[in-house]
């Protein structure tokens, strides 16, 4: 997610066990202790998580993919978006007699 706009979706251990091979194609981060989805759009009303991410064919055709998991299997959602600042950041004492 460097620097984009989008959503990184972590998934319980026993949900990527359980998901098996088809979700190996969707994940970064595979091999290390946090394997998780990147996606631009992201749902969670409802019993599945629906993430939307994009793809591209095997012509080079750009698609749009869906890809839906049963909200249980989801341990955490980080949001990432580029419109404000993300995070801890310092903050300066306001001036004496300053209404914040």
């Amino acid at each position: 997610m460097n620097g984009s706009s989008g959503y990184a979706v972590f998934f319980h251990p026993q949900a990527i066990e359980a998901l098996g091979d088809p979700i190996k194609p969707y994940l970064q981060g595979a091999d290390g202790p946090d394997p998780h989805v990147v996606c631009s759009e992201i749902d969670t009303a409802g019993a599945f998580v629906e993430m939307t991410m994009a793809g591209r064919t095997p012509e080079g055709r750009d698609v749009s993919l869906e890809l839906l998991v049963p909200s249980g299997m989801v341990r955490m959602i980080v949001s990432s978006q580029q419109v404000g600042g993300f995070g801890f950041r310092p903050h300066a004492p306001s001036p004496p007699g300053d209404a914040a």
